[in-house]
């Protein structure tokens, strides 16, 4: 029998820092993510810090954010001895009971590392997508260099790892690491379902406009179909990221691709109107540890096409999209299936992918997992049976 979640209402426990690069940039998963978890966190009656990276025009955050200034140095290592010195004091002073550090690869996601270490403090580390396989291939020289030298050895001090998706649990164990690992995924926030009506029926990406999102294999199956589908129109939605917008937009000209719009990022509102629109969804990427736009247009009713480089094979189980090879010939031959549906049938996958959403991922029921796993981590873990999601591949007691 799986174990019941039993939520943390301890005015005792001592903060639970996260601890994460950045959450200026709206556009970015973790950005909405990790502060939603925290959010759930906090109204369960867990003292949570998020500490983070200060950046010029920061959005507004929540009043249990720490933000730092970054020191002079490369950017992309977010060197911040602010952050640094607070973490350590916080420590040394008996402040901190828990560390929860979300991704790698920069000098905030080293720190809480050795933190912990040198305090003894259970940490907790979600890697936010950068063990994937894919990642670690591109990987630059500063990576290369970066890993032996600061982020493994920070790695020794954790005492669980927290994966959003099985196939980041598998990423995990791949490179080695043998400590317990929780499999929560991201939640997703429900608004009431409201379909839009749309003049022709849409099939929509929103995401980054980014080499790793495969928007050129979108178009290039695209064009290849679009003379058998003339009332159909694809919409792209997303900011650019290194300059790839302007690659993609010559792509579709030179593909001659009809019917396409290229738009900027949307937030609020408009991103929902955007998913509740469409007919359709299509995530390409290389790769994904979880995909938060699949979750975000499933909770708006509509059905998704998605690659196997992203863990959302639960599609297929629950009738609610398709889950495919990633290859121009593949998301061709999704599109024109999927397509040739009569609405009624589309609808009708979205309403399933919408109750999936509500059953499995609402941010309340993903807050008590998280809280559950946080009291099996404080107690003593090597005694005590681990919650139902937890892959205790070997037990490291504190």
């Amino acid at each position: 029998m799986p174990r019941p979640i039993r939520v943390v209402h301890d005015a005792t426990m001592k903060p639970v820092v996260h601890t994460i690069p950045s959450i200026a940039e709206v556009s970015s998963g973790p950005s909405y993510s990790v502060v939603r978890l925290c959010d759930g966190l906090s109204a369960r009656g867990c003292p949570v810090t998020l500490a983070a990276l200060d950046s010029a025009g920061h959005r507004a955050v929540p009043p249990y954010t720490r933000l730092f200034p970054r020191a002079i140095g490369p950017a992309r290592l977010g060197r911040s001895p602010a952050m640094k010195r607070w973490l350590d004091s916080e420590a040394r002073a008996g402040r901190v009971g828990l560390l929860h550090n979300h991704s790698l690869w920069m000098m905030p996601n080293v720190y809480p590392g050795n933190v912990a270490q040198r305090y003894k403090i259970p940490y907790v580390l979600a890697p936010r997508g950068t063990f994937a396989e894919a990642a670690f291939i591109r990987g630059s020289p500063v990576k290369r260099a970066f890993w032996p030298l600061l982020q493994k050895p920070s790695l020794s001090a954790v005492s669980l790892f927290h994966a959003t998706a099985e196939s980041e649990r598998d990423d995990i164990r791949r490179l080695g690491y043998t400590q317990p690992i929780a499999v929560i995924p991201n939640g997703v926030d429900l608004a009431p379902l409201t379909r839009i009506p749309s003049e022709h029926p849409t099939l929509l990406f929103l995401g980054r406009v980014h080499p790793s999102k495969g928007v050129d294999f979108l178009l290039r199956a695209w064009a290849e179909l679009q003379a058998k589908r003339p009332t159909w129109r694809l919409r792209i939605v997303g900011p650019d990221n290194e300059g790839h917008l302007a690659k993609m937009q010559a792509l579709a000209a030179e593909l001659r691709v009809e019917r396409v719009q290229f738009e900027g990022a949307l937030t609020g509102a408009a991103k929902l109107a955007a998913y509740s629109a469409a007919s359709l969804y299509i995530l390409p990427s290389h790769s994904e540890n979880f995909g938060l736009t699949v979750a975000e247009a499933l909770s708006a009713g509509t059905p998704a096409i998605v690659m196997h480089g992203a863990p959302w094979g639960g599609l297929v189980d629950n009738q609610c999209g398709w889950w495919i090879e990633r290859s121009v010939a593949s998301i061709r031959k999704a599109i024109e299936d999927a397509t040739a549906l009569p609405p009624a049938a589309l609808a009708e996958m979205g309403l399933r992918g919408r109750a999936w959403m509500e059953r499995d991922f609402a941010w309340d029921s993903i807050a008590d997992k998280m809280m559950s796993t946080y009291e099996w981590v404080l107690s003593s873990m090597a005694s005590s049976r681990a919650p139902a999601w937890v892959d205790c591949c070997e037990v490291r007691p504190q």
